[in-house]
């Protein structure tokens, strides 16, 4: 994690305020852009590391990073991902705020489908709420890969001002034509209503990575 702060004569001074090491409890290998709270707190998702299966590289985490009097800055690892057929693993997305205080964001793996193992799961949506002792609770609101709607998510989401997701995925699980991707809309329980479905057939577009 690094800031630029710009300096007179149109320079950029670099600062690390954070090195990842994947050590068994930290993330590793940050795939996604970063958002603040009201407070000037960082909140961001790592693709591996985290305190479940050191071995394997890790199935990625939430952070926080918080900035400190000095100048420094504190991580704290939110939640960690676990591979176990039915929570996300590996976020490549960053998150978003509800105006409650929680955070969404989505798993490009993991979840309750997929090709027979926890490891190969079609990916998730989730919601991270805070408690008051500082902890958070993770729940999935959504699984991809039942054979209706796409596949492994790699944006964030949106909200629009009823408190509906929207967002999209890399691929689909359904009967298409090879590398149809899908723009999902979903509410509170995360129906996963498709909206389009991407054909690329020369005129339509593909493989959408953005909210």
């Amino acid at each position: 994690m690094f800031e630029l702060t710009p300096t007179e004569g149109g320079g950029w001074t670099e600062k690390v305020l954070h090195s990842f090491n994947n050590n068994g409890s930290d993330g590793a290998n940050p795939q996604a852009g970063l958002i603040f709270d009201a407070a000037g707190d960082l909140y961001g998702t790592t693709y591996d590391g985290g305190n479940n299966e050191p071995c394997c590289g890790g199935a990625g985490t939430v952070f926080e990073l918080t900035p400190n009097g000095d100048g420094t800055w504190t991580e704290k690892v939110l939640y960690d991902f676990i591979d176990n057929g039915a929570d996300g693993t590996n976020p490549v997305a960053g998150l978003i705020f509800d105006a409650a205080g929680n955070l969404y964001g989505t798993t490009s793996l993991g979840g309750t489908y997929g090709w027979g193992q926890s490891s190969y799961g079609d990916g998730t949506v989730f919601e991270l709420t805070p408690s008051a002792d500082g902890t958070w609770t993770e729940k999935v609101l959504h699984s991809f890969g039942n054979g209706t709607d796409g596949i492994n998510p790699g944006a964030s989401l949106i909200f629009d001002a009823t408190g509906d997701l929207y967002g999209t995925t890399t691929g689909a699980a359904f009967t298409t034509p090879d590398g149809v991707r899908v723009v999902a809309r979903a509410g509170r329980r995360l129906d996963g209503e498709v909206l389009h479905s991407f054909n690329p057939n020369g005129a339509d577009g593909a493989s959408p990575r953005a909210a």
